[in-house]
């Protein structure tokens, strides 16, 4: 059986590097726009992301589910967003390139799992947060194909275990979107991925 967490470095960097096309559109006077996240503008929205890949990183090298939730929220771009976050992106991805790191288990706030595992919840996460940014700025939306079908494929595997998920009917809501009717069913495979995700994708 192959493991579908193989290869999720590769794949959040490129999860990054969508999310960076978008951050590198930004005008002056966008950051302040309101995003599909309706409690983050866009400042708001890449710090999420930027302090996440942070976080993250903490994480494999020992850090506790507490000092991830305490810095969820603390500011990580200063006066630099672009080169920021790409400095986050190289912490994250330099993290999980340890010996040993996508096996070892992390005290992530859902619960401890595999860092192999966690990796994969943070690649859909930024997958899923270019998006936003790109919808809020009015720049092309569209994802990698390739990396959408393999969420879409592997959604139970990269949640399982969680209390909550992406796509579970009783989760709190405290983490992650509430999915849209008519996730399922017809229509481009982004967006029915993103309307599981709670986003509304415009009509094609």
């Amino acid at each position: 059986m192959t493991d579908c967490f193989e290869g999720i470095r590769e794949r959040f960097l490129l999860s990054c590097s969508m999310f960076e096309r978008a951050l590198n559109a930004i005008r002056p006077e966008q950051w302040v726009r309101p995003t599909p996240c309706a409690e983050w503008n866009v400042r708001q929205l890449v710090n999420h992301v930027t302090r996440g890949n942070l976080n993250y990183a903490n994480l494999v090298e020992g850090g506790s589910a507490a000092e991830f939730l305490r810095q969820r929220e603390v500011d990580a771009l200063g006066t630099d967003p672009v080169a920021a976050f790409a400095r986050s992106v190289s912490t994250c991805a330099d993290a999980f390139a340890q010996p040993g790191a996508l096996c070892r288990v992390l005290d992530y706030p859902l619960g401890r799992i595999a860092g192999r595992q966690a990796l994969a919840v943070r690649t859909t996460d930024t997958t899923i947060h270019s998006w936003d940014l790109a919808r809020a700025l009015g720049v092309d939306d569209t994802l990698d194909p390739g990396l959408v079908a393999w969420i879409a494929d592997h959604l139970d595997e990269i949640y399982t275990d969680l209390p909550e998920t992406r796509t579970a009917i009783d989760t709190t809501h405290r983490f992650f979107a509430a999915a849209r009717a008519a996730a399922a069913g017809d229509g481009p495979r982004q967006d029915r991925l993103l309307r599981q995700m709670g986003r509304a994708p415009r009509p094609r």
